[in-house]
């Protein structure tokens, strides 16, 4: 991949290309961002070029806020808005993958909102987002949840698990630096499950009911990007598991698919404005009652979500089987192709392989009916139809 970095808008300002986070400071700058709290996890906190990220922001007085893990918590949202108020902070660089994206945007909800995050959750709030909304600058570490182009955050309650969304534009990071240089050392069990939940996003959004064609064209493109780029990364991933020392080219190669991820993900993003779909409820439902990670739980349930799917939208699955198979006849193709992909890349075939009890389906299913991704869904989904999904990813 050329060194080039370009930029594009949808609607976040996006400088993609290595090396982008050393822009970082330039941006913050432009800002007018003068002390600054960095948001991201434990684990990319302990990353080899996080110091160096830090450093490169002393003038910006910058301190780091690193209690983000799993599936991000009220509790951790409140513990960083307490880091956000001592330490002075005018601005937010949210680094790391969605769940310090979405700690971040909470964060800066919270920074000059009263009340309860949960006040604020999109179609139930009792409070109105009506005061400022600090600057956040977002560098994604993983090509999963495309957060940071992303209009919302999603919190999930500490004791239920139930996830929240709070919606407002003014949550938009101001500025994405899309480094695919940091995502070079992650993991290849990481890289199949964000892969995955890429993929959902960009299938499911283009499957899903109403009438958007620009967010049906960026589905399509992302969901090629997936398919030339995430068995190569997870491959590449687990080449430098094993110890091997990549030579010039393969690292370009690897670079060179990490970017397609990167892409995919903030398209997947994008365009899943548009809906989302059964997959996505099932999925919610697995991180509430046994605390899946998201992607995870997204890839193992997307084949039988879309066996269900298929028959509500044959042209449709057709127009997304030709994409990643351009001979396909029937849009049973792109299932076998979901198929095939989970296998090469070590995504669970079952349900049992989470400990899910398939004789135990009824917490689930409760959960799954009453998440909002599914009603915008190309087929009606009823209880019964969510008891054959979960049974049918056994």
């Amino acid at each position: 991949m050329a060194s080039t970095v370009y930029t594009y808008n949808f609607p976040t300002r996006i400088r993609f290309g290595p090396g982008a986070r050393h822009e970082l400071a330039a941006e913050l700058t432009a800002l007018g961002i003068q002390r600054v709290l960095i948001v991201t996890d434990k684990d990319v906190a302990q990353l080899p070029w996080f110091p160096e990220l830090e450093t490169s922001l002393t003038s910006f007085g910058a301190a780091t806020f690193k209690g983000v893990w799993g599936n991000p918590v009220v509790s951790q949202v409140k513990a960083g808005v307490e880091a956000w108020k001592a330490h002075g902070a005018d601005g937010i660089v949210a680094v790391g993958g969605g769940a310090p994206m979405d700690v971040a945007k909470a964060i800066a909800l919270m920074a000059h909102h009263p009340g309860h995050l949960f006040d604020y959750e999109d179609g139930h709030s009792i409070r109105p987002i009506d005061q400022p909304i600090p600057p956040i600058v977002a560098l994604p570490t993983t090509a999963g949840t495309g957060s940071e182009v992303g209009r919302s955050t999603v919190i999930s309650d500490d004791d239920t698990h139930a996830k929240k969304i709070m919606f407002d534009p003014q949550l938009l990071p101001r500025v994405v630096l899309a480094d695919p240089e940091l995502l070079l050392g992650l993991p290849a069990k990481i890289t199949a499950a964000t892969g995955m939940d890429a993929l959902t996003h960009l299938i499911e959004a283009f499957l899903a009911k109403g009438f958007n064609p620009l967010c049906d064209g960026i589905a399509l493109e992302g969901i090629h990007l997936v398919a030339e780029n995430l068995k190569a990364c997870v491959d590449f991933a687990q080449r430098l598991r094993a110890g091997e020392v990549f030579d010039e080219a393969t690292a370009a190669a690897h670079l060179a698919a990490r970017g397609g991820m990167l892409n995919a993900s903030m398209m997947g993003a994008i365009a899943f404005q548009k809906g989302l779909g059964v997959t996505h409820s099932c999925a919610h439902a697995l991180s509430t009652v046994y605390d899946t990670h998201h992607g995870l739980a997204n890839g193992i349930m997307l084949p039988a979500a879309m066996r269900f799917n298929l028959a509500a939208a044959p042209e449709q699955f057709l127009r997304m089987a030709r994409v990643v198979k351009p001979g396909a006849t029937n849009g049973q193709e792109l299932v076998d192709w979901i198929v095939g992909l989970s296998e090469s890349i070590g995504i669970p075939t079952s349900l049992g392989a989470l400990g899910v009890d398939p004789d135990a389906l009824d917490p689930l299913v409760a959960v799954a009916i009453q998440d909002g991704c599914h009603p915008l869904n190309p087929r009606a989904v009823t209880e019964t139809d969510f008891y054959a999904i979960y049974q049918d990813a056994f």
